[in-house]
């Protein structure tokens, strides 16, 4: 696979991150649970985190990580609608989460799909997707918290 190729990959899970991060930020501060707002804060935190480890590759194959959220696609709708959510409580924003967790696992899946994405790269989004993966689970076992 082109380096060019593997950049805009990246920097498409980039700004997912992005979206997701401030998504998670948004949330903890409009839930009133304790334990969903530590979650989010988490969940933030952890975005952060991945977006950091994904700007070190596209710098290692040539690119220029790009600086902000999207202004399209699925992500950023789902993260949308969790701001629209705000207003309806707790519940609401949950369900909003859960929904942006499985789209997020989903466009994870699909990188690793794609053929002949280098080792390092397939590593480091195997590892992302199996910790967005293990918060989706732990946030499903947080309902009665919503």
């Amino acid at each position: 696979m082109e380096n060019e190729k593997v950049v805009d990959l990246l920097n498409d899970l980039l700004t997912k991150n992005y979206d997701a991060e401030k998504g998670y930020k948004e949330a903890a501060e409009k839930v009133e649970h304790q334990a969903l707002r530590s979650y989010f804060t988490a969940q933030a935190k952890n975005r952060y985190d991945f977006g950091h480890e994904i700007k070190g590759l596209i710098a290692k194959y040539g690119g220029e990580p790009d600086k902000g959220t999207s202004v399209a696609g699925d992500i950023h709708r789902t993260w949308i609608a969790i701001r629209d959510a705000f207003s309806s409580g707790d519940k609401n924003i949950y369900e909003e989460c859960i929904r942006g967790e499985e789209t997020f696992s989903e466009e994870y899946g699909e990188v690793l799909n794609e053929t002949g994405i280098p080792s390092d790269v397939a590593e480091t989004v195997r590892k992302q997707k199996a910790s967005v993966d293990r918060a989706l689970l732990s946030l499903r076992t947080m309902e009665d918290f919503a």
